[in-house]
């Protein structure tokens, strides 16, 4: 068959594997970057945006609350929209919505249009985000080149946070708060235009379904109020009303979709994606290393700007030696040995040295050297993360049906931002008790102003090494997880060979049939 002259590429990637597919996993790592940064560069801007745009202290919250609201709460939906309308259209359609919402927020001039266009980007970032990991995992089906492929992309999935603190920091005192939302036009565009010339996936891996509506309305009610529910909890307590009717409404709406999901031909999450020995303990595994993750940042970010005085952009720089050790850790040491090594033995360690780092970092005071104590400490993270993180999000998307790609890529979407809500409402509550613990057993020793604010200071730090040391044990059972639950010997596929007859596919070894 001759080959167009067009240079966009079609839907279907070439017969013996899509010889562009290297090409696309820059655009692809381009795309998931983006989101990824969207995380944490608008936390950065927002006392500025709030100024500017006269948002009250109530409302502020909801700058970052409307974004993780739709973003977890759609996550599968839009993993299911990715495997039934096919990966690169919805890579594209959320490519082109989030730069769309992120025109609309830098344009914003009211608090609730920037509330609308967080909200819109967290929509279209559900859409993107899933379709992005489900191509990766139908585009690269040898474990050679999967590790290769997924140690980029857990690279930028596990630092792409830190590098947001630092992009925010330097757009926000250089330029304007706006520039925030701005700066993702021009890597959707590239992204886009890279997507539309290389970017083809196989064929026959759609699913073409008809859309389980009843597992949608409760996966989005279930979600929504579960990250709500945490979100609520950081502020008004664990056991105020509505935030415990939340908590008991997101309960009820899960339990009715796994009772739906059991039930129904076509489930918008098959349960044999989930209840795989594997998959389960990633997902598992991934949530609960995303909640001292989470604290690494929340806790080393305030502590440096707060206490130590940095700058939003001198904060940015501290946190890049831990992106390094990230990449390094992904794609030198994650994906180098995992085809050699069982998974659990590259999760578990990774995620026992991500603790350790963990542990160093509790142990800072008011005079805590940067070089001596946190630098180590953020190295040990990194490297730690790395490895761990490459290696699950390659294992959650291994020996799954093409067709439910998308929907499993959702998963480890949902699981890390169902984490982070967990992480952060439940770290900063030990934290805030700890510094109100330690002001009220301090204050017969303050005389003065001087010795009052140190006193404060104190307590904030000590607060801030509380939670880091409830973070080390939340990142130790995560490895106690991994060691437990995944047991595959390898990158291609389960421990025990798949009984016929369960509904689960074993994992591919070479690539799938292609169409034109």
């Amino acid at each position: 068959m001759s080959q167009t002259s067009s240079p966009v590429a079609s839907d279907k990637a070439p017969p013996g594997g899509d010889p562009a597919r290297w090409r696309a996993l820059i655009f692809i790592a381009l795309a998931q970057l983006m989101v990824v940064l969207d995380a944490t560069i608008v936390n950065i801007a927002l006392p500025s945006a709030q100024a500017d745009l006269h948002i009250s202290d109530g409302n502020r919250q909801w700058v970052i609350t409307a974004y993780a609201l739709a973003f977890g709460g759609l996550l599968l939906f839009g993993g299911r929209i990715a495997d039934l309308w096919g990966r690169r259209r919805t890579f594209l359609a959320g490519l082109g919505g989030f730069a769309l919402a992120s025109a609309l927020g830098g344009a914003a001039t009211t608090a609730g249009l920037l509330l609308g266009a967080r909200a819109l980007q967290g929509v279209f970032g559900a859409l993107l985000a899933p379709a992005a990991l489900s191509l990766l995992s139908v585009m690269f089906t040898d474990a050679k080149e999967r590790a290769k492929a997924f140690g980029v992309y857990g690279a930028l999935a596990g630092g792409g946070g830190a590098i947001g603190l630092l992009l925010g920091g330097f757009l926000t005192e250089y330029l304007d708060w706006r520039w925030t939302f701005y700066v993702n036009i021009p890597i959707a565009v590239v992204a886009a235009l890279g997507a539309l010339t290389v970017i083809r996936e196989p064929g026959g891996a759609r699913n073409r379904s008809p859309l389980d509506v009843p597992g949608v309305l409760l996966s989005t009610v279930g979600l929504v109020s579960l990250v709500y529910g945490f979100t609520r909890a950081e502020a008004e307590g664990w056991t105020e009303g509505l935030t415990l009717t939340f908590f008991v409404l997101s309960v009820v709406s899960l339990a009715g979709f796994v009772a739906v999901e059991s039930r129904v031909r076509a489930p918008l999450l098959p349960l044999r994606v989930i209840t795989d020995r594997n998959r389960g303990g990633v997902y598992l595994a991934l949530g609960l290393a995303v909640v001292g993750m989470f604290g690494t940042f929340l806790f080393l970010t305030y502590y440096l700007q707060v206490v130590k005085g940095y700058s939003p952009v001198r904060t940015g720089l501290a946190f890049l030696p831990m992106v390094a050790s990230m990449v390094t850790g992904s794609t030198q040491i994650g994906a180098r040995l995992m085809t050699r090594v069982p998974p659990r033995f590259l999760m578990g360690p990774g995620l026992l040295v991500g603790a350790m780092g963990l542990l160093l970092m509790s142990r800072i005071d008011l005079d805590t050297s940067y070089v001596a104590l946190l630098l180590p400490a953020e190295i040990l993270m990194g490297l730690g993360m790395g490895t761990a993180f490459m290696t699950a999000m390659s294992l959650a998307t291994t020996g799954v049906r093409p067709a439910d790609s998308g929907v499993a890529s959702a998963m480890v979407n949902t699981s890390q931002q169902v984490g982070g809500a967990i992480g952060t409402a439940l770290l900063n509550t030990f934290a805030a008790s700890a510094t109100t613990a330690y002001a009220t057993s301090h204050r017969s020793e303050v005389t003065g102003p001087e010795s009052g604010a140190r006193m404060r200071l104190e307590a904030m730090v000590h607060g801030y090494g509380v939670g880091l040391s409830w973070a080390v044990g939340i990142m130790t059972l995560a490895a106690v997880v991994s060691f437990v639950l995944v047991n595959a010997k390898g990158p291609g596929g389960p421990a025990k060979p798949v009984a016929k007859g369960d509904g689960e596919e074993p994992a591919a070894q070479a690539p799938p049939a292609l169409t034109h």
